[in-house]
């Protein structure tokens, strides 16, 4: 488990905006979302729109997620935006912490939300 906090001022600002349930998005679904930014990661790597190391960590950051090691990261509650704007970008800070890249233009890179 993480012992500091690894997302940034956006997961900040949804859990001050939208403290609706006090209920977190399921870990489930923060680990599918975690995969779907690691294979994103992969591909833009392979096809040369992210540099390759950078695809790399962003990658294995994802995994990290993946396997539950950050699940305490996570703290937006269930009942947010339509969108899963605040998840998205939650998952894109922590990422971001993790590998060192940046959470939109690397992170979240092909991917809109």
């Amino acid at each position: 488990m993480a012992s500091k906090r690894l997302y940034g001022g956006e997961t900040a600002k949804a859990v001050s905006n939208f403290p609706v349930s006090g209920e977190r998005v399921p870990v489930q679904v923060i680990h599918w979302l975690a995969r779907i930014k690691g294979a994103a990661a992969r591909v833009n790597g392979e096809l040369g729109l992210l540099k390759p190391t950078t695809a790399r960590k962003i990658a294995k950051a994802a995994d990290e997620i993946v396997a539950g090691k950050h699940d305490s990261q996570f703290p937006i509650d269930v009942f947010q935006t339509g969108s899963g704007t605040s998840s998205n970008m939650n998952t894109n800070e922590v990422i971001a912490s993790l590998s060192g890249a940046h959470a939109n233009d690397d992170v979240n890179f092909g991917q809109s939300s």
